[in-house]
């Protein structure tokens, strides 16, 4: 019989532990204590091995993502993993994996999301051509991005808006001024767009090799760009040409050169499919040219429109299956759900399901949401990160890089701080709104430049106000505090803000509102309020200054009304339940006494989507009445800044603007509003200066105001800073250097067919005419000088690459900043090219006589062009070039040629 102990010694030594059968061999048998030590050891050591091998692959950092999203993908049932694919993805309770939605804004900052750093609207962004910059702003973005989201994780809230993949940058071609939402973007050149774009996605993304910051999602790809009233059922026709020197040239940087690991998929089609179910853009050439290895997620609704509005297919099941197969891998909204009935009817199988499943859980592992926050490097980033003077100072100095200086006869500018007197008139004034842009955070502390002017001039400058007209004409203004009272004398109206559409229950939050003039875009008007539905009443007085007809009652996205003297007056509670005609005006005459007390009350809800309530009127001559109260506050002053143009209520994505001039958020027309034009030409017959400061999201035709205005500048949609910067720029404190992104036309007239997506006639690479300014254009309030135009070598062989140089000197008398730029043309192509193409540029900075060499390397690709086979060859020929602070033409541009010898070449598009 063998013993107890021999028989517990052989047990042990059967484990597969080497270290086990190591120390029971040479153990001693009759030593009880040493094997003791051997039978503790042997158990221990196979129980903490087994403890490791139960720790699943995905839940194991040490292997690569792709390899743990697949052992997680194994895991999940069909219905799990359909759920996954829709952009509010849920929990999985089984394995605690937290729920994320994939809808995250970040266009210029981080949006929707409470207080942010807000930078300016992206084509203010494109507007600086400062590549470092680009990817400072990114940074603070993404940082701001993850101390939001671990804040919220930290409270259990996995949202929309609260997540960490970002649907930005909008790296669309603004191929037309009349886009609404070219704004959004980095202007009009494919090469401008993609250099800028590629340090976004790299600001945005991080630089840990395993760990994404943030997730990038350039879009809408790829060939997206209006018109916004048909975009859910229109077709985009780009011939290969256009295709591959337009409209594909940035989507293929950010995803070659900035890594960028998402792509968002746009509404319409192109060359005859659907965007979204798109088999040569998605499989053929992101895929298959580009080897993109990320996830591709739907505009939202974009599935339901492949069969809804493009009728490609009959019916939603079959539209999924069309973007799953296209390589469409998650949707924003919930028409994937016919995933699992697709299924199991054999349209679909499991295993292309599992495909888009491993690259959305890849994402996710990559983002490090299923690691500990020891070892992810962005994962400990305190809230306190979010909103900080830093990153302010960083929105200031965005802000001043974004403005240019289109004209400035006899020195105008810069302004002297110690004037007796300075009127700022305009609408834009000192709007807030017009400060954000679209997709936009809301900032802490908010600059207008009424408010930047202020500050800056000296205490004994007197600064009068006048908004001169309304924004697009509309004879209807907000109703002034001066008008309202809390009983007769306390200025200001009672507010009560409860957190439910009905006005039920105790009021969540009372306080006292000097006015009714509320657009709170996306947020709620006080911390109190949590959910996404809310409703307010204000009570008070309202006291008109004089006797009349007026036209009273309210601008609201949603359901509004309003009592006068306990009557119902206007009525409009239950007219826009689903938010269908955002900012829409209600009004009703009535003939008011004044001096008169009238008791007030207006009551608003909030269902979905923009927060505005605005209690307005119109009195008699209220056009008339702006007019002369701007000409008078000109008269007496020793300089006029108007600040005029256009605001993203009137410019942007899919709206209703019922303005003359304006169509479903495009424009048809791109001259200034007519109400502006009247208020400009009143000004100007005053005989004292003015500086115009355009604030717009796109060029504006100011014809009338280049010919006859001393001095003026674009400042874009510049953020929370913008007032500040504005202010700099008029007064010295900051000379400007901004370059305009996209060409300013003289009309419409010059333009082909908004619809016409042929790139013939549209930009400065084939527009032909002439352009009241050129893209690349910006004044200084310094001069520069280029001499000594080299090149490495005189002709190169196909293929190869050749350096340009220039000397820049500040040939003025103070410090400033030049964007030097480089222009190609090739002389003798067989095939239609661009007149000219941007190849390089450079913002540098020259102290007074500094003299400093810039180069540039052209690239083989940059010298190709598309043949009529529709294939990227090189030829040789003879080559042009430009370099300076403008295009050809521009003051101090010099010019050059090379030549490329050798036989026609092929390049390939990867």
């Amino acid at each position: 019989m063998i013993s107890p102990a021999k028989a517990q010694r052989r047990k042990a030594c059967r484990s597969r532990n080497s270290l086990c059968i190591f120390l029971c061999v040479f153990a001693p048998l009759r030593e009880t204590f040493f094997f003791l030590v051997v039978l503790l050891l042997c158990i221990i050591l196979p129980v903490r091995r087994a403890e490791t091998q139960t720790t699943p692959p995905w839940k194991n950092p040490s292997l690569p993502p792709q390899v743990r999203a697949e052992d997680l993908v194994s895991r999940l049932t069909l219905e799990e993993k359909v759920a996954q694919m829709m952009n509010a993805t849920p929990k999985i309770e089984r394995f605690g994996v937290p729920a994320h939605d994939y809808w995250n804004e970040a266009l210029h900052g981080v949006a929707r999301s409470g207080t942010a750093t807000v930078f300016p609207q992206a084509i203010g962004l494109a507007a600086t051509w400062d590549t470092k910059l680009m990817y400072q702003v990114a940074d603070v973005i993404s940082t701001e991005a993850r101390a939001k989201h671990h804040e919220y994780a930290r409270n259990n809230q996995f949202g929309r808006y609260q997540g960490l993949t970002f649907w930005s940058p909008n790296i669309n071609i603004f191929r037309d001024p009349r886009w609404g939402r070219g704004q959004e973007t980095y202007g009009e050149d494919p090469y401008l767009t993609g250099q800028l774009g590629v340090q976004f996605v790299r600001g945005l993304q991080g630089n840990d090799p395993y760990y994404f910051k943030v997730i990038a999602t350039p879009k809408h790809y790829a060939v997206h760009s209006g018109p916004e009233p048909e975009r859910h059922a229109f077709e985009a026709v780009a011939y290969e040409r256009d295709l591959r020197e337009t409209y594909l040239p940035a989507f293929r940087a950010t995803i070659l050169d900035g890594k960028a690991f998402s792509v968002m998929c746009a509404y319409n089609r192109t060359n005859g499919e659907p965007c979204c179910a798109n088999k040569r853009l998605m499989k053929d050439i992101l895929r298959g040219e580009w080897g993109f290895d990320g996830f591709v997620v739907s505009d939202c609704g974009a599935i339901y429109d492949i069969w809804k509005f493009h009728k490609f297919v009959q019916t939603e099941l079959e539209a999924s299956v069309l973007g799953v197969k296209a390589g469409t891998d998650l949707t924003c909204g919930e028409e994937y759900k016919t995933l699992i009935e697709a299924v199991k009817q054999g349209s679909i199988t499991e295993a292309e399901i599992d495909t888009a499943v491993k690259r959305l859980l890849t994402a996710r592992i990559r983002l490090g949401q299923f690691d500990p926050p020891s070892i992810v490097p962005y994962a400990n980033i305190p809230f306190s990160e979010n909103d900080t003077p830093e990153h302010r100072q960083l929105a200031l100095k965005t802000a001043r890089e974004s403005i240019v200086l289109l004209k400035n006869a006899n020195r105008t500018l810069p302004l002297k701080k110690n004037l007796q007197s300075i009127a700022v008139i305009g609408p834009n004034a000192d709007s807030p709104e017009v400060m954000w842009g679209n997709y936009n955070g809301h900032a802490s502390v908010l600059t207008t430049p009424l408010a930047g002017i202020q500050k800056a001039v000296s205490q004994n400058t007197k600064v009068i106000y006048a908004p001169g007209s309304t924004l697009g004409g509309e004879a209807i203004v907000s109703v002034p505090a001066s008008a309202l009272t809390f009983d007769g004398r306390q200025p200001g109206l009672k507010a009560e803000y409860f957190s439910n559409k009905e006005l039920r229950g105790p009021a969540v939050k009372t306080r006292i509102d000097a006015r009714i003039d509320f657009d709170w875009g996306r947020y709620h008007p006080t911390p109190e309020l949590t959910g996404n539905n809310f409703s307010v009443r204000w009570t008070g007085k309202l006291t008109p200054p004089e006797s009349g007809t007026y036209k009273l009652g309210f601008t609201a996205d949603d359901g509004a009304r309003l009592y006068l003297d306990g009557q119902l007056l206007v009525d409009a509670w239950d007219s826009n339940p689903n938010n269908t005609n955002p900012n829409k005006t209600v009004t009703k005459e009535i003939t008011l006494e004044g001096g008169r007390s009238y008791d007030l009350r207006m009551e608003y809800f909030q269902n979905v989507r923009e927060n505005i309530a605005k209690l307005v009127w119109s009195y008699p001559r209220l056009a008339d009445r702006m007019i002369e109260e701007a000409v008078k506050a000109a008269r007496e002053s020793d300089v006029s800044v108007l600040v005029l143009g256009i605001s993203a209520r009137l410019e942007g994505e899919e709206m209703n603007v019922p303005l003359e001039g304006f169509r479903g958020g495009d424009r048809t027309d791109i001259s200034l509003p007519k109400s502006q034009e009247a208020l400009l030409k009143a000004v100007m017959a005053t005989g004292k200066p003015v500086v115009v400061v355009l604030l717009s999201g796109s060029a504006l035709a100011v014809n009338w105001a280049n010919d006859n205005v001393p001095a003026m500048l674009a400042a874009w949609y510049p953020g929370g800073e913008g007032g500040t910067a504005i202010a700099d720029v008029l007064f010295g404190d900051y000379s400007p250097a901004g370059r305009l992104p996209v060409t300013f036309y003289k009309s419409v007239d010059q333009l082909p067919p908004f619809t016409d997506y042929s790139m013939q006639g549209r930009t400065y690479r084939y527009f032909k005419g002439q352009p009241l300014y050129p893209f690349g254009y910006g004044l200084s309030y310094t001069t520069f000088r280029y001499s000594n135009l080299r090149f490495e070598k005189n002709s190169v062989q196909g293929g190869e690459t050749i350096a340009v140089s220039a000397d820049v000197t500040n040939a003025g008398e103070r410090e400033g900043e030049e964007v030097v730029q480089l222009y190609l043309t090739d002389s003798q192509a067989s095939a239609p090219v661009p007149i000219r193409a941007l190849v390089g540029f450079d913002r540098i900075s020259l102290r007074p006589g500094e003299k400093r060499t810039v180069t540039f390397t052209i690239t083989p690709r940059q010298m190709s062009l598309i043949d009529d086979n529709g294939k990227r060859v090189i030829e040789p020929g003879e080559f042009s070039v430009s370099i300076g602070g403008g295009q050809q033409g521009h003051t101090s541009t010099l010019g050059g040629q090379f030549a490329v010898s050798g036989k026609v070449l092929e390049v390939a598009e990867r």
